[in-house]
Order: C-alpha cells, then sequence, then structure tokens
C-alpha cells in the first residue's frame, strides 16, 4: 500500500483531532509543515463519515473516511466540472467542501495536549453563588408573574361579572317598568288599530308600553312583533317577556307576561284591556324576549 502525507494542525501533540485520527485502513507519513489555507470540520452524518477521494475532478473513493465531527487543515481548493467546491486534505485525498464548516465559524477546537484547569475553591463557591443568586431572581420573577396572571384573570372575571350584573340589573328595572305600566293599562277599551293611550288593540298596548316603560320601539304588527328578540321556552316565562298566540309565521294575539303565571293583554272589544291568568285551555304558543 503507497503511503498517504495529510496535514497536520501544527504541533505533533494535536494529531489526535486532526484527519490523521479520523480516519482508518491507512498507515499516514506526517507532511512537513505549511500554511494552510483554512481549517475544516466536517459537518456530515451523525455517526457516519465522509468518503476521501484521490482528486477533486473523477477521483476515486481512497478506502477510508474522515469522522463527522473531525477537523482538518486544508491546503487547497479547487471547483470541478459541475461546480462543486472541493478541499485537498493531503498530498492527494480531497473530499468535498459541502459537507463542512470553516472552525473559524465553530467553537474553538480543543487539542489533545489542552487540559482543563480546574477552578479554584474560591472560584467555585463565588460560581454557586452566583448560580443561586440568579434562581432565587428568577423564581422571584416567576412568583411575580403569576401573581399578576391571578390579578389580571380575577379583574378580567370581575368586570365581566359586572358587566353581567349591570345588564341583569337594567333588564330587571326595565321589566318591573313594563309591568307597572301594562298593569295602568287595564280597564281601558279594545278598539281595532288603536295604539294609545286611551284605547288599544293587542299589539298598539305592546308597543306602547314598551315605547314608554323601556324606550324600546318595537314594529307595530304582531306579524312584525313576533321577529323581535330571543325565542324562549314557555316554561322558562320572565316578567316583561312577550307571549304569542298562533304560529311563528303567522301569530294572531300578543300580551305582555307580568310574572305569577299573568299576562295583561287587549282580548276583545267586549273584554277591552284586561289581567288574565295563564289557563291550559288558551294557552300561548311563542314567548320572545326583548328586553
Amino acid at each position: 500500500m503507497s503511503k498517504h502525507k495529510l496535514f497536520k494542525l501544527g504541533a505533533a501533540a494535536a494529531l489526535s483531532v486532526t484527519g490523521v485520527s479520523a480516519i482508518t485502513s491507512l498507515k499516514t507519513v506526517r507532511a512537513a509543515n505549511f500554511t494552510a489555507v483554512k481549517r475544516v470540520k466536517i459537518s456530515y452524518l451523525p455517526g457516519k463519515s465522509l468518503n476521501i477521494w484521490t482528486n477533486y475532478e473523477n477521483g476515486k473513493f481512497m478506502g477510508y473516511r474522515a469522522k463527522d465531527g473531525s477537523v482538518w487543515n486544508v491546503a487547497e481548493t479547487a471547483v470541478d466540472s459541475k461546480g462543486s467546491l472541493w478541499y485537498k486534505v493531503g498530498t492527494r485525498e480531497w473530499i468535498e467542501a459541502r459537507y463542512t464548516v470553516d472552525v473559524s465559524e465553530e467553537e474553538p477546537v480543543k487539542t489533545a495536549t489542552k487540559t482543563t484547569k480546574k477552578k479554584s475553591p474560591v472560584a467555585n463557591l463565588a460560581n454557586k453563588v452566583k448560580q443561586a443568586t440568579q434562581k432565587k431572581k428568577t423564581t422571584k420573577e416567576d412568583k411575580v408573574k403569576k401573581a399578576n396572571q391571578i390579578v389580571n384573570e380575577t379583574v378580567k372575571k370581575t368586570t365581566s361579572n359586572k358587566k353581567t350584573n349591570t345588564s341583569s340589573i337594567q333588564a330587571s328595572s326595565k321589566a318591573a317598568s313594563v309591568v307597572a305600566l301594562a298593569k295602568e293599562q287595564v280597564g281601558k277599551p279594545y278598539v281595532w288599530g288603536a295604539t294609545g293611550p286611551d284605547k288599544f288593540d293587542c299589539s298598539g298596548l305592546v308597543q306602547y308600553v314598551y315605547q314608554h316603560a323601556a324606550g324600546i320601539n318595537l314594529p307595530r304588527t304582531t306579524y312584525d312583533q313576533v321577529k323581535v328578540g330571543q325565542t324562549v321556552p314557555l316554561d322558562k316565562l320572565q316578567a316583561g317577556d312577550l307571549v304569542f298566540w298562533g304560529s311563528e309565521t303567522a301569530p294572531y294575539h300578543v300580551a305582555i307576561y307580568i310574572g305569577n303565571n299573568q299576562y295583561v293583554n287587549s282580548a276583545t272589544p267586549d273584554q277591552g284591556t284586561i289581567l288574565q291568568n295563564m289557563s291550559s285551555y288558551y294557552y300561548p304558543t311563542i314567548a320572545k324576549r326583548v328586553l
């Protein structure tokens, strides 16, 4: 087998981190000292090695490889006919540049002769104190951050509850006003098409009461009033809800529910505006909440 010379990093003791220690199946001979173009580190695949070739152009695999992570001196660079960059790392040993990174871009290379200096007890103690201080600071910051998070969530929840409570209070206040004004209309005559204040039909009464008690302008007819608000179950009625008879597309009567299973409505020309109890034989079919 012919002998090959691979370029070392410098001192002979440093050969353990050069390509010399990173190849197999070859007895190497050190080259004479020279000024390297650059130093590169093999960046291939973890646990794998990079093929070494006899030339950068149509070269042959030399039967040995450069280990991933090993460091090599580059004596020469060349570009093949395909435009790929190559590095010469021995007398006639070449590797593909795309599988390397410049050592200058990495951390300083450690040599076999370099020993790690032990820190003095004082330095170790100072380091421990520094670490403890940083840990304490981090713990304190985490606690403050957690506390702020809890406060923010509480404020957000309180604000949300306050808004909900405020809305509920306002709705309750309007509902009370609607109920009170509706009761005041009891006894007034029924006249078809009348909207008050002295006489009403069923939808005219509803429009009048909601406008003057709650400031809500409802449509004029039952056909349009049934389209307003949120549909609610008849077993979940609240004071101030509207109740309708007939289908949702063609209701023929409307009244104002005032609580306690009662409602106020302008019923008929004979009955006028009256307060009535819910009854199974004349029970509403639809309920709407507009407050």
